[in-house]
């Protein structure tokens, strides 16, 4: 059963950092684009990046501020958050889908994850 499973999140001060990670079983990361998602307290979720092979594409609000990596060996993929905003509050997902090519929009993503929470607060 492939399965996503987030970590990492907390609650960190604006202009901090924090490194939230994804972890699959039962499919290989490397062979889907990835995408991160957030969803904050009454607002629609939205997409934060999608990463296909060596190439990323940033939402314009968190574009110089977050990077995506990933580790093929060990089937994880890492969302690297610096310079937070408060406004970076909400629950991150990431999602596999795809392939060479980034979907579209999020219902082309196959599989998701159940979320971790990111609180930007002093």
């Amino acid at each position: 059963q492939p399965r996503l499973v987030e970590s990492g999140g907390g609650l960190v001060q604006p202009g901090g950092s924090l490194r939230v990670s994804c972890e699959a079983s039962g499919l290989n990361l490397e062979t889907y684009a990835i995408g991160w998602f957030r969803q904050a307290p009454g607002k629609e979720r939205e997409e934060v990046l999608c990463s296909s092979g060596n190439r990323a594409e940033y939402a314009e609000s968190v574009k110089g501020r977050f990077i995506v990596s990933r580790d093929n060996a060990r089937n994880v993929v890492y969302l690297q958050m610096d310079n937070l905003k408060r406004e970076d509050t909400g629950v991150y997902y990431c999602a596999a889908g795809g392939g060479a090519v980034c979907p579209l929009n999020e219902y082309e993503y196959d599989f998701w994850g159940q979320g971790t929470q990111v609180t930007v607060s002093s």
